[in-house]
């Protein structure tokens, strides 16, 4: 049985959200929640299904603890969020191998991102990692980072729209918050909510693990086909090749077949390539 404390708050919390949907003038029916509406019922939905953890916390305690996240979760300011994200990505620059400027590597990407520093409000960088992993990732703050083996595999249009798809994650939010997930459970945050609820200068520890949250993040298959949209119509936007997206997408799935354990990991939390690639195909044959 939850504890009538606890109920009082979900309650609220469900409220809470309910609340913000806005109604339509015309119709009087209710619009579909904000983001964060959505994000606060779906953590909701965890906290009431999570189950008794290794330490023999009981079920009761552990929903307590789920529902005190998602407070916390709440009070996380955007600002505050964008700070431990250029922090983390100092960290991760700093143990990744980054293509310097002369690089073969690095010149072909500043060629193909040069007009897409200011992109749709947005303030981005791109830096190529020399690795042979097959990897693409964005961060809150802009930050965007592709790995040489991706490059290898891709021609110059297939990598604009895996850039465009990865550009889509950072203008819907949802690399913020996934950092925000990581960042809510960090030790990082505890300490900025011991103190004035700042990010003051975190430790190389908190940093790592942000770092791995953020290459790491799984996304929804609603979240990833709400990035390919936003990839494809990037593509058409800027006049690139758009059916491109679709061979790109084939050439992942071919690669996913390999020896590439991160690629396999990926495309292990990801909807499948083949799919997408098929999905691409249809809008460009129906000429959407």
């Amino acid at each position: 049985m939850i504890r009538p404390t606890l109920l009082a708050t979900l309650i609220a919390l469900t409220l809470g959200a309910c609340a913000s949907a806005p109604t339509d003038q015309k119709s009087g029916t209710s619009k579909p929640a904000d983001k964060g509406s959505t994000n606060s019922l779906s953590a909701l939905g965890s906290a009431l299904s999570s189950g008794s953890n290794s330490s023999g916390a009981s079920k009761e305690d552990n929903k307590i603890g789920a529902v005190g996240d998602l407070m916390s979760a709440a009070s996380v300011s955007e600002a505050e969020l964008k700070s431990a994200s250029l922090q983390q990505m100092k960290y991760s620059d700093k143990k990744s191998k980054v293509a310097p400027a002369g690089n073969k590597y690095a010149a072909r990407l500043a060629r193909l991102t040069a007009k897409h520093v200011n992109e749709d409000g947005m303030k981005l960088n791109f830096k190529v990692y020399l690795t042979k992993d097959v990897n693409a990732f964005a961060a809150p703050d802009g930050s965007i980072r592709v790995y040489a083996g991706l490059m290898d595999l891709m021609d110059d249009d297939e990598l604009r729209s895996v850039i465009g798809h990865e550009i889509g994650h950072v203008k819907h939010g949802h690399s913020l918050n996934a950092l925000r997930t990581a960042y809510v459970a960090s030790a990082a945050r505890k300490a900025a909510a011991s103190t004035d609820g700042t990010v003051g200068v975190l430790a190389d520890s908190q940093l790592g693990a942000l770092a791995e949250a953020v290459v790491g993040s799984q996304f929804s298959q609603s979240q990833e086909t709400q990035a390919d949209d936003y990839g494809y119509e990037f593509m058409k936007k800027h006049k690139y090749k758009a059916a491109a997206m679709e061979s790109a997408f084939r050439k992942l799935a071919k690669a996913g077949g390999g020896n590439n354990s991160l690629l396999a990991k990926m495309l292990s939390s990801h909807p499948d390539p083949s799919g997408r690639a098929d999905r691409v195909k249809d809008k460009v044959a129906k000429g959407q």
